[in-house]
């Protein structure tokens, strides 16, 4: 969090019913590369309807939402817990001792809410105000301790509030946290009307013996990573961040519009999904904006994940808690994105590069030995990502005063990551956040929309 907000109390939730049993569960090779990714950081808007908020949030909101947390956590003890980094070069694990909390800090702010929920151009740095941070890692004689999960809720007087959330992307993925704050918001809906407010179907499986390794790869993994510096501390963001942050809305008959166009103009290859068509849309018209000179022939990248949990053999629950990740991977030139064609060129690379990892008659873990080393590999290289996926919708996430009126992921001001979303108001659209300096915001609004009207025409 930076200035901007009071801090009115900074509590410490630990599960409950309190228990007695520790919990060790190993990180295996899909959590180990997340070790080095900054946090994840997601923001909820919710507008309070009272007329007497401020005094809604103070004597309802905020008791209600700490009591349910800690009633959920006693479900999800990894995210009370920390990740261990052995000393003796041992495999990382995650480790939940009894007496282990989360942080929870309650702030308030006189910002103007209406311009934190509105989807024009804003100031990247000011949603910062509601952002927790992560406690600082603690080292001992016997390995370093980091937190895995930060939470903050802040009030605009009169208004609403947002909960903030942060937490490292080794504990777990989209999946998991996102089933977590939906647990959590029905354990705060139903609070006191219901002895058991959170559905069967939302608790994690954390069982890891489910995730089966007969090539080896937790042990590949580990090898790699002790030879690189094990600095697992992300730095902070450094403030201002020169950016500004913008939501572009896909509607219903846009999607439909970018696929029908596809299978126009190449009728030969399959038809591509509402993912493709807007990850291509929004990868192209980012390319077109650029103001740098880059030279046509440099390569440009689209990393992403896909939910592994089914595709596995054997697969996996789907309610497996921790990270179960395709890495997925489409490359072209700067010149074939910018060019007239550039739609068409993204939309077929990132469908190839979808079918080859996920229908792979060889199955999804083909050449996971090499994953860590392309993540590297993509380091200070032009790369495009997505944060998030229309999948794990949390506009439907409501703690008991609505849903949420807007959704950020504001970790995305950290890196070149879109988010991507189903959309709040419209059935069937989707929602892309963009974190990008006003040089390339400023153009890529002109260009979004002039590429939506060609492809609609």
């Amino acid at each position: 969090m930076i200035s901007g907000a009071a801090v009115l109390d900074r509590l410490e939730i630990q599960p409950w019913p309190a228990t007695t049993a520790e919990l060790t569960l190993p990180l295996v090779h899909f959590d180990m590369p997340w070790l080095y990714f900054h946090p994840v950081q997601r923001l909820l808007f919710f507008r309070l309807s009272s007329s007497s908020a401020s005094q809604q949030f103070k004597e309802t909101v905020v008791p209600r939402i700490r009591e349910s947390l800690a009633t959920t956590l006693r479900h999800f003890l990894p995210l009370a817990g920390k990740i261990v980094i052995p000393s003796s070069s041992a495999r990382p694990f995650i480790r939940y001792d009894v007496g282990d909390s989360v942080p929870l800090v309650v702030a308030q702010t006189d910002k103007d809410f209406g311009y934190f929920v509105g989807d024009h151009p804003k100031v990247a740095d000011d949603f910062h105000i509601c952002v927790p941070d992560l406690s600082p890692a603690k080292h001992f004689s016997d390995g370093i301790e980091y937190p895995v999960l930060a939470l903050q809720i802040t009030l605009f007087p009169e208004k609403g509030y947002c909960l903030g959330l942060t937490n490292s992307h080794a504990i777990g993925d989209a999946n998991s946290v996102v089933r977590f704050i939906k647990a959590w918001a029905s354990a705060c809906r139903f609070s006191g009307n219901d002895e058991n407010p959170i559905e069967r179907s939302s608790l994690p499986y954390l069982d890891r013996t489910a995730v089966e390794d007969p090539e080896g790869l937790d042990s590949i993994y580990w090898n790699q990573m002790k030879v690189r510096p094990q600095t697992f501390e992300s730095p902070p963001m450094k403030f201002p961040l020169n950016r500004v942050r913008s939501t572009f809305v896909l509607t219903r008959e846009n999607i439909q519009s970018m696929k029908s166009f596809f299978l126009e103009k190449r009728p030969e290859l399959p038809p591509i999904t509402s993912f493709v068509a807007a990850s291509a849309l929004i990868w192209s018209c980012l390319a077109k904006a650029d103001p740098e000179e880059v030279a046509d022939g440099e390569p440009e990248y689209f990393g992403f994940a896909a939910d592994g949990r089914s595709r596995l053999n054997p697969p996996v629950p789907n309610s497996y808690f921790g990270n179960c990740l395709i890495f997925i991977k489409a490359v072209t030139t700067h010149g074939a994105l910018r060019g007239e064609e550039g739609f068409l060129t993204a939309a077929e690379l990132i469908g190839e590069a979808i079918r080859a990892a996920l229908q792979n008659e060889r199955g999804v873990l083909e050449g996971a030995e090499t994953w860590m080393e392309q993540f590297f590999g993509l380091l200070g290289k032009r790369i495009f990502g997505i944060a998030g996926s229309p999948r794990f919708d949390l506009y439907d996430a409501d703690f008991g005063w609505g849903s949420p009126e807007k959704y950020e992921a504001a970790s995305i001001d950290a890196d070149t990551s879109m988010s991507l979303c189903k959309s709040r108001d419209l059935e069937g659209g989707l929602e892309v956040g963009l974190s990008r300096p006003a040089e390339i915001i400023n153009p890529f609004t002109a260009i979004f929309h002039q590429e939506l009207r060609k492809i609609s025409t």
